[in-house]
């Protein structure tokens, strides 16, 4: 317990100084168990390997099981679709854009836009891949 509790239960139990007097032998008794608390962690049987293992087989099936289905049920299919219909959404914004750019106020610069677009689309990715690839 931290001070701070110490300080509550102490106020909680200040005018009751019967249950305080109690409270505080109960707090500081030891209780013998003549070493069973150290026999018993000794005999305990070592599982974290099997554990381990298990885990790590049981990750790999999972894994396994779900790369099967992605494919069976043609995951890389709508992947493309996504990143096809995402780059032609990008293509036509900036098509628009490049269109209306120049209609506006606003004097915007195309070569800006398109190098900020090749670092969202190219070097981000390519960054995120190096950290994770680190990391595992």
């Amino acid at each position: 317990m931290t001070d701070k509790d110490n300080i509550l239960i102490d106020d909680f139990f200040e005018g009751r100084n019967d249950l305080a007097d109690i409270f505080k032998q109960v707090a500081q008794q030891q209780i013998e168990d003549d070493g069973f608390t150290e026999r018993v962690m000794q005999n305990l049987p070592e599982k974290a390997v099997s554990v381990r293992r298990l885990s790590r087989l049981w990750s790999l099936f999972c894994i396994l099981v779900g790369i099967g289905l992605f494919f069976a049920f043609g995951g890389w299919q709508v992947l493309q679709g996504l990143f096809y219909g995402g780059l032609r959404m990008l293509l036509g914004w900036l098509e628009v854009f490049a269109m209306t750019a120049p209609t506006t106020e606003i004097n915007i610069n195309l070569w800006v836009v398109l190098l900020l677009a090749a670092f969202v689309l190219v070097v981000l990715p390519y960054r995120t891949y190096r950290k994770l690839s680190a990391t595992l």
